[in-house]
This record gives C-alpha cells, sequence and structure tokens, in this order.
C-alpha cells in the first residue's frame, strides 16, 4: 500500500479551508474544480461548477484532501465529513481492499475507471468509516 490518508469534504468553502491549511503547513495546492471534469448527469449550478472536485496538499510522506459536496451528491454534515483514502500498489490490491471493505456495508461509488485513476470507489463499511480506495496506473489527470 502505498499510502493512507485524510479526505475532507466541506460545504462550498474547500478552496478558502485547504488555502487555510496551506497557510500553516506550506506548500502547494493540487486543485480540480467540477467544471474541469465530466460530472455525469449531475446538476451544477454556475457556483457550484466553480467548486473544488478535488484538492490535495502534501504533507511529508502524506496528503491532506478534499472537495465540495454539492447537494446533488449528498450532505456534509461537520464530524462525519471524512473519508479515509488508500492508494493501492496494484489494480489487484485495489479490487481486494475494497471487495473487504465494501463487504457487508454500502457502497456510494462502484470500484472502476475514473477521469483520474485506473481504480476507483468509495464505500462505507459495515462499522460506519467511509473509505475511498483507488490506484492511479499510468493515469495522469489533467493531461490532454
Amino acid at each position: 500500500m502505498k499510502s493512507v490518508d485524510p479526505y475532507l469534504n466541506f460545504n462550498g468553502n474547500t478552496e478558502e479551508v485547504f488555502t487555510f491549511y496551506r497557510s500553516v503547513f506550506g506548500g502547494e495546492l493540487q486543485l480540480a474544480r467540477f467544471s474541469d471534469m465530466d460530472t455525469g448527469d449531475m446538476e451544477l449550478t454556475e457556483e457550484q461548477k466553480n467548486g473544488v472536485a478535488h484538492v490535495a496538499l502534501p504533507l511529508g510522506d502524506s496528503m491532506l484532501m478534499g472537495s465540495d459536496v454539492p447537494e446533488a451528491m449528498g450532505t456534509v454534515t461537520a464530524g462525519t465529513n471524512f473519508a479515509i483514502s488508500i492508494d493501492a500498489d496494484s489494480a489487484e490490491e485495489a479490487d481486494r481492499v475494497f471487495g473487504g471493505l465494501s463487504e457487508g456495508g454500502e457502497v456510494s461509488m462502484p470500484l472502476g475507471k475514473v477521469e483520474w485513476a485506473e481504480r476507483f470507489g468509495m464505500c462505507t463499511y459495515k462499522y460506519g468509516v467511509q473509505w475511498m480506495i483507488g490506484y492511479t496506473g499510468n493515469v495522469v489527470f489533467g493531461a490532454p
């Protein structure tokens, strides 16, 4: 396993939050907006399209990550607005870990290929914690 990192969700103020984190920890933000990616059938207002779809701030060997959560994606509740993100070493490891964690739980996004990874999926396992499992592989997010 490459890393296990926190992933934080916010109600539209992710950029402000991560700008604050950068002022405390230093480093450079890696940021993508909803307007930068294919959001499928999700209906977003112009303001939400300008929202943060994903942001990452390197902290040593770890990564602090987050995103805005438009209404179309659900509700953010303070105190439960996080997930644990696992960056797997291989597609097979991602499949195995996702299968194990999702068994008896609830899958919110099936494990599959997305713009930013060869494998990515989200689930809440039977003990109530949200997990994000990914394997980047050869995908370079934002590459033409």
